[in-house]
């Protein structure tokens, strides 16, 4: 399973994906343009000692990611607030790629054109929340899809 980020803008949250990453031996995948340096202290501060060890693969664009990776398109699960499944929907193979935009405008129209039914949401239930922590969410959906592989 791998957690892919398309352009992301805080290097905290970069930095403690990254840390969960190491902690579910997970790759993490990177697509640029970043909105920092991964030399900045607070992307190693974020993911303390470990960073080190993260398995990380960065590409210069989704089309690039593409060309790399040749994922299959129903091992794609892509993240927003406006999904219409919910991440407890699905069942995530292990060879699965948990796709995450950045902080403040998500993932590009571009990347989920044609892919309304592999779009999942985590639930908030008070309308005043308007997004959460990229970081959280991410930890939360890869718990959650890594569920049965864990044997939990």
């Amino acid at each position: 399973m791998k957690i892919v980020l398309v352009t992301p803008e805080i290097p905290f949250n970069t930095g403690a994906i990254g840390r969960t990453c190491v902690a579910l031996n997970l790759e993490l995948i990177l697509i640029k343009p970043y909105g920092f340096s991964l030399d900045e202290k607070s992307v190693r501060r974020a993911g303390t000692d470990y960073w080190q060890y993260v398995n990380l693969t960065e590409y210069d664009s989704w089309q690039c990611f593409l060309d790399g990776e040749k994922p299959d398109p129903d091992n794609l699960f892509f993240f927003e607030e406006h999904g219409s499944q919910t991440v407890y929907d699905p069942d995530y193979p292990l060879d699965s790629f948990l796709v995450f935009g950045c902080e403040s405008k998500g993932l590009p129209p571009e990347i989920l054109d044609g892919m309304d039914n592999r779009i999942f949401s985590l639930p908030m239930l008070d309308t005043r929340v308007r997004s959460l922590n990229l970081a959280n969410v991410a930890t939360a959906v890869v718990y959650q899809a890594m569920r049965s592989h864990l044997g939990g």
